[in-house]
């Protein structure tokens, strides 16, 4: 048995890993905060986030990590087609900026708003189909926490999912505060611009660790 003093060692341990990660800017923080501001089924996207990452920890925990930092073929695989999935996101967001008629509310305030499937698998999407997500999540932070010993694994797992938790909701409280300033149709393409800009500075640096 582990005492106290342990085990909560392991839980902060992974809370502040997972946590000094995933708030970072990336295309599925950015998709999560725009649902908020939207007000479209944000806590379905925030259950998602929770579990996709608790189980991606879980599987570099579990044994993924080691698999993946003995392939060093395919982390440069991952890395490159992460590159290439961060260009087309940002591409896409310039696109909306400059093109799509739909960035935000229509000029009479009314928008056709998606299902919570539609919603959740677009966020699914990009969390599963993003290559760098496997990097950052399950070699980086399931290499860390495959270093605990027995059941504390498992509790450095939970503190990854509860600093995910509080991330995913601030990051949704911050989308609702911001509301106000995104009934604009403007305040939309200028987001989608610098989403954009964001994303290709993403895509650079990580072509760059290749």
């Amino acid at each position: 048995m582990f005492d106290a003093a342990v085990l909560s060692s392991s839980w902060l341990t992974g809370f502040t890993v997972c946590l000094s990660l995933i708030a970072s800017i990336g295309a599925q923080n950015l998709y999560v905060l725009r649902q908020a501001v939207q007000g479209e089924h944000v806590r379905a996207c925030v259950a998602w986030c929770v579990a996709s990452d608790a189980l991606l920890v879980a599987l570099g925990v579990a044994g993924m990590a080691r698999l993946l930092a003995g392939a060093p073929t395919l982390a440069l695989w991952l890395r490159l087609g992460g590159a290439l999935f961060l260009l087309a996101y940002g591409l896409l967001a310039w696109h909306r900026a400059l093109f799509a008629a739909d960035a935000g509310p229509r000029a009479d305030g009314a928008r056709v708003a998606r299902g919570w499937l539609g919603v959740v698998g677009g966020l699914a999407v990009i969390t599963l189909f993003n290559p760098h997500v496997y990097l950052d999540t399950v070699l980086l932070i399931g290499s860390i926490g495959a270093r605990h010993e027995g059941a504390l694994k498992w509790i450095f797992v939970l503190g990854a999912a509860c600093a995910s938790l509080t991330w995913f909701a601030l990051l949704a409280w911050a989308g609702r505060r911001l509301q106000g300033l995104f009934a604009r149709p403007r305040a939309w393409r200028m987001l989608d611009g610098l989403t954009g800009a964001m994303m290709l500075l993403l895509a650079w640096w990580v072509w760059q660790g290749t």
